[in-house]
């Protein structure tokens, strides 16, 4: 298990291809932290769909508005069109590179319009850079990011079974 610093500012994320554990980066990107920690302890994040995995690319996930797969509102078709009911949120761009395992926010062509969707990068993706919030990094797992279905839409996709904050787990 990787060495966990700062139980309040990792994530422990289940999937169907097994654990990822991210380190979260409050000090790049507050808002961006604080959303994924808030959807993350309101459960919103459990069952939700990778609706878009490039290979060479990235894993996309975080709709959990159409791609919660337990959920009434479920539409695999609309997978990647949805957020949460909270407001969008205001860019953090910053300097940190996309590289492998870094965790960085989807959005529309507004750069203010991130709200819940995010996605990991299989790759380094330099090209991104001060252009979406990157707000955390894979520290272990990644082996399990690879293992994700690819597609675009996915067909059968792989989801995260259940995303918690590491200070909220059972110890």
């Amino acid at each position: 298990m990787a060495e966990i610093k700062d139980p309040e500012n990792t994530i422990l994320m289940d999937t169907t291809t097994g654990k990822v554990v991210i380190e979260l980066f409050p000090d790049l990107a507050p808002g961006h932290v604080a959303r994924i920690k808030e959807l993350t302890r309101e459960g919103a994040y459990d069952g939700v769909v990778f609706h878009r995995v490039i290979d060479g690319f990235m894993a996309q996930t975080g709709d959990v508005r159409y791609g919660k797969s337990d959920s009434p509102s479920f539409a695999p078709s609309r997978a990647g069109m949805g957020g949460s009911d909270k407001p969008d949120l205001k860019a953090e761009f910053s300097n940190m590179n996309h590289g492998r395992g870094t965790c960085s926010m989807a959005r529309a062509q507004n750069p203010n319009s991130a709200n819940s969707q995010f996605f990991i990068c299989f790759e380094d993706a330099s090209f991104l850079n001060r252009q979406y919030t990157v707000w955390g990094q894979v520290i272990e797992g990644m082996e399990n990011v690879d293992k994700i279905k690819r597609g675009e839409p996915v067909k059968d996709p792989d989801k995260i079974v259940s995303m918690k904050v590491a200070a909220d787990a059972a110890a």
